[in-house]
């Protein structure tokens, strides 16, 4: 179960040290991730040219790598910079964007995940699961598997990769192979929101910048993503209301809020 007072107190230490999160991730949610880690308090910086993301890296707290838009010369960036954050003990999160929609993708996974292991593994359970199974296919980026399908998968994949597993869905789990911590706040219109999946683990990294445990900092990052959405989706008229409103209840959010608030 979470320790309510130290859920607080990490949220007040992201505000406090401010880390620098060094993102290479998608063009269609660059803008959501960045917003998203201000509103927290957090430095964003999106860099993914190949001659600098080692220099990058060097001064960031922690590498978010999203594939949601690959091309070779991204690829190469993210093991190049994934590489760099592995010999200085940066943690790496991972979002495998889309991974059993083609072969190319979940390839493009496992490479990173075999060059830079990463501390981190979050995605929806179809990307969850493709990545134990290569017979399970994902629909896109959009999942086709709920979480609950993918926790058993999770566990595998955590126990194989040394890395935590972060499932979202209703339920969101996170997994060490041995631990499993739960989130269930959320709203289903959250699912409407592009990008919403990959703020998540923007917000993993931030909070994994600034904490000692891996499994219980994602399970902070995820606590804070589902309080501020299920608080925005009362306030929102729609898909569009809802990012504003998302960001707006991220940058209020408080310690005391979260306490109250967040489920497991």
């Amino acid at each position: 179960m979470i320790d309510k007072e130290r859920l607080a107190a990490h949220l007040e230490a992201v505000r406090r040290g401010s880390p620098l999160v060094h993102n290479i991730t998608n063009y269609v949610v660059m803008n959501n991730s960045a917003n998203a880690l201000l509103a927290l308090g957090a430095s964003p910086v999106m860099a993914h040219w190949v001659a600098e993301v080692e220099e990058m890296v060097a001064i960031a707290g922690a590498l978010v790598i999203n594939i949601g838009t690959l091309d070779g010369e991204w690829i190469e960036a993210m093991v190049v910079a994934g590489r760099a954050a592995r010999r200085r003990g940066t943690p790496i999160v991972l979002d495998p964007v889309g991974a059993g929609a083609t072969s190319q993708r979940t390839q493009a996974a496992w490479r990173i995940i075999e060059e830079c292991t990463p501390a981190v593994i979050r995605g929806n359970g179809s990307e969850i699961m493709a990545l134990v199974n290569s017979d399970v296919r994902s629909k896109g980026v959009d999942s086709s598997a709920s979480s609950d399908d993918a926790l058993e998968a999770a566990k595998v994949l955590a126990e194989r990769t040394g890395a935590v597993v972060v499932i979202s869905g209703p339920t969101d789990y996170i997994t060490d192979g041995t631990r499993t911590e739960t989130i269930t706040n959320g709203n289903p219109i959250m699912t409407a929101v592009t990008g919403m999946g990959c703020t998540a683990t923007a917000v993993v990294g931030a909070f994994v910048a600034m904490g000692d445990d891996v499994l219980l900092s994602a399970t902070h990052a995820m606590a804070v993503m589902g309080v501020a959405g299920e608080r925005a989706a009362k306030v929102a008229k729609g898909n569009g209301s809802m990012q504003i409103a998302f960001l707006d209840e991220l940058y209020n959010l408080t310690g005391e809020v979260l306490k109250n608030e967040v489920r497991q």
